[in-house]
C-alpha cells in the first residue's frame, strides 16, 4: 500500500427473509436481483439433491429430501452448504456490494448457523401475509414443487411440515418485519427500502 492510502473496509450485509409458505419471501429476493443485489436461494440445494437423485421435482419430493438431509446431516445441513457460495459472494463484492440476500430460510437451526457465521452482519427479515392470501398466490405462481398443492388442506400440510423444521422459532428471531397485504407494488417498495439502507 503506497503512503497516505487508507484501506476501507466495506462490511458485506448477509439478509435473510423468513416467512410461512407464499408470504412473499421469493419475491422480496427478486426485488434484491432487479437492484443488482446478489441472491443465494436455498431451495436449490434441494433442487440439486433432487437432480442427483433423478428424482421429478414436487412437493412431496422436495419435502421428504429435506427431511431425510436434516435427519442425516442436522437441522442446519441446508444453511452449512450455503455457506461457502455466501463467503464466495462477500469474497467478490468488492466496493459496490453492500448486501448479499438468502432467500429461503425454513428454521431456527438456519438462523443460529448464520448468526454464528455472521455474526452483527447477519439481517432476518420477516415476511408476513393472512393463510388466504398466500394459498391464491400458491396456486397462480406454477412452481414445479406447488403444483400438487390442489387444495387449502394440502397447502396447509407444507405449512406444517415447515414449521416442524423451526421456522415459528426463526420467525419471532426476526431483526424486522414486513407486512405483505396489499399490492405488489407496495410490498416491493417495502422491500427496496430495507435493503438500501445499507
Amino acid at each position: 500500500m503506497a503512503t497516505g492510502e487508507v484501506s476501507v473496509l466495506v462490511l458485506v450485509f448477509v439478509f435473510a427473509f423468513v416467512g410461512a409458505p407464499a408470504a412473499g419471501k421469493t419475491e422480496a429476493a427478486l426485488v434484491a436481483k432487479e437492484l443488482g443485489i446478489p441472491v443465494i436461494t436455498m431451495g436449490e440445494v434441494i433442487r440439486e439433491e433432487l437432480r442427483k437423485r433423478g428424482l421429478p421435482l414436487s412437493d412431496e419430493n422436495a419435502g421428504r429430501v429435506a427431511n431425510e438431509l436434516r435427519a442425516h446431516e442436522g437441522m442446519d445441513v441446508i444453511a452449512k452448504r450455503c455457506i461457502p457460495a455466501i463467503k464466495a459472494q462477500k469474497k467478490s463484492a468488492g466496493k459496490t456490494e453492500k448486501v448479499i440476500v438468502v432467500d429461503g430460510i425454513r428454521g431456527i437451526a438456519e438462523v443460529e448457523t448464520f448468526k454464528n457465521e455472521f455474526c452483527a452482519q447477519f439481517v432476518l427479515v420477516r415476511v408476513d401475509a393472512p393463510l388466504r392470501f398466500r394459498y391464491e398466490r400458491i396456486k397462480s405462481r406454477g412452481r414445479g414443487d406447488d403444483l400438487d398443492l390442489s387444495s387449502i388442506d394440502e397447502f396447509k400440510k407444507r405449512e406444517e411440515r415447515e414449521f416442524g423444521w423451526g421456522m415459528g422459532e426463526a420467525m419471532k428471531k426476526a431483526d424486522k418485519v414486513i407486512k405483505n397485504e396489499g399490492s405488489l407494488e407496495e410490498f416491493k417498495e417495502q422491500i427496496k427500502e430495507i435493503l438500501l439502507q445499507y
